[in-house]
């Protein structure tokens, strides 16, 4: 971890939820970066190959698992500006790096986490890294590794939708 303060937004604190809490008072968001392997001749987009993984700080929410860089979303930005603002201040992605293809909303109705779904612009692994104290690890991820890892619990779950996104999204395009 190369160091770095915690980064303060007026978007943090805690919202209530029924039984449960979620962090982010204008909800939260996270950048789920992808790199696929080489297109097809056809040009159609190869498979995905590898993730971006954040290994949570213990005294986090949900400690020690992975998951996605992310956290709460300001009152002045949109999901996806803090999604990249987020994996900018904790994994050290330029966002100018990222080709974003969607967002997947899960809604509590006070409460929303959008997953910002992205590729690297180049094809290539983007330099990753902890940039701040919110993590023991970030790192590039073999796709066939992440189900061995304790995954955050939200992340696991969703994680079957964002596979079929990311699919349908290499369908869709020539």
């Amino acid at each position: 971890m190369s160091g770095g303060a915690h980064h303060r937004h007026p978007g943090d604190g805690w919202v209530q939820c029924g039984d449960h809490r979620h962090w982010g008072l204008h909800g939260a968001a996270g950048l789920f970066l992808v790199r696929r392997a080489v297109p097809a001749p056809d040009c159609t987009p190869g498979p995905v190959t590898d993730v971006v993984l954040q290994h949570r700080a213990a005294w986090s929410h949900h400690g020690g698992t992975w998951g996605i860089p992310g956290g709460a979303v300001s009152p002045d930005e949109t999901p996806t500006q803090g999604a990249l603002r987020e994996a900018a201040e904790e994994a050290g992605i330029d966002p100018a790096s990222v080709r974003v293809t969607a967002e997947h909303v899960l809604d509590h109705g006070v409460w929303t986490y959008t997953t910002v779904l992205g590729e690297t612009v180049s094809g290539e692994r983007t330099p990753v890294e902890a940039t701040d104290p919110e993590s023991i690890e970030v790192r590039w991820v073999p796709v066939g590794e992440v189900a061995g890892l304790p995954l955050h619990p939200g992340f696991a779950d969703a994680l079957p939708h964002l596979a079929r996104l990311l699919d349908t999204d290499r369908q869709r395009r020539p």
